[in-house]
């Protein structure tokens, strides 16, 4: 499999979900919102027989490269609210999936976020929050306490608590926005910091529909930091 054959396939079927998510066909929404899920996450989480672009760049992570330095992004969507563009590589993991279950458990089925102390303490994160305003020496030393194989296992949770959210949701709720109390618990739990470069998320994801966070953090968020990583390290290389 070539990086552009997974790019591609996944722009076209997000594309489908944009659309479908725009009309009220919830049985078309839910198996797009189902299959670009899994094209993002690594196979195990939806029982997929061929690897993901998640699998790829998880195990390059796991073969002891978790702190080769990739770019936070390949594009300046949000860089202005970061605290570094330049990441070690575990950090993309440990943000796109802390994010993924912030969101999909405290905003999209008002339930309790998965990550806790003894999550904490197996992987060896120094932060409970999203890791956005984390200066670049920082984030270096963030990736050197990781203990990858456990973020593995959180990953691997987070994906399957988020996928049987995803198949529970109605149209009504896919439609809906959040009440504001429960973003704000993803502050209240330590999600994000009071540091501008953190708290700005807490305003994003409130004027999201459920729709719309199917869209960004559980799908398109994962394209904005797995990509720098196929991209800038040898993974995939011919």
């Amino acid at each position: 499999m070539k990086k552009e054959e997974l790019y591609i396939s996944f722009s076209e079927k997000y594309g489908e979900l944009r659309k479908a998510l725009a009309g009220t066909d919830e049985k078309k929404i839910k198996e797009l919102t189902l299959e670009v899920y899994a094209m993002v996450h690594p196979a195990e989480i939806s029982g997929r027989s061929e690897k993901t672009i998640a699998d790829y760049v998880l195990e390059y992570m796991l073969a002891g490269n978790q702190n080769k330095v990739v770019p936070r992004e390949d594009h300046d969507v949000d860089l202005h609210y970061a605290g570094t563009n330049r990441v070690p590589m575990c950090w993309q993991l440990w943000h796109t999936y802390r994010i993924e279950d912030l969101v999909s458990n405290i905003l999209m089925a008002d339930q309790k976020q998965i990550f806790n102390a003894e999550w904490q303490k197996r992987i060896g994160s120094p932060i409970t929050d999203t890791g956005n305003a984390l200066e670049f020496e920082e984030a270096v030393e963030f990736g050197k306490k990781i203990d990858v194989f456990a973020l593995r296992d959180y990953m691997i949770e987070v994906g399957k608590n988020t996928r049987c959210i995803l198949e529970n949701l109605t149209l009504e709720q896919i439609q809906s926005m959040v009440p504001e109390e429960w973003v704000m618990r993803i502050l209240e739990e330590g999600g994000v910091t009071t540091d501008f470069r953190s708290v700005w998320l807490l305003v994003f994801w409130g004027r999201l529909t459920r729709g719309g966070m199917i869209l960004t953090p559980m799908t398109n968020h994962h394209m904005m930091h797995l990509p720098p990583c196929l991209n800038n390290l040898p993974i995939l290389d011919e």
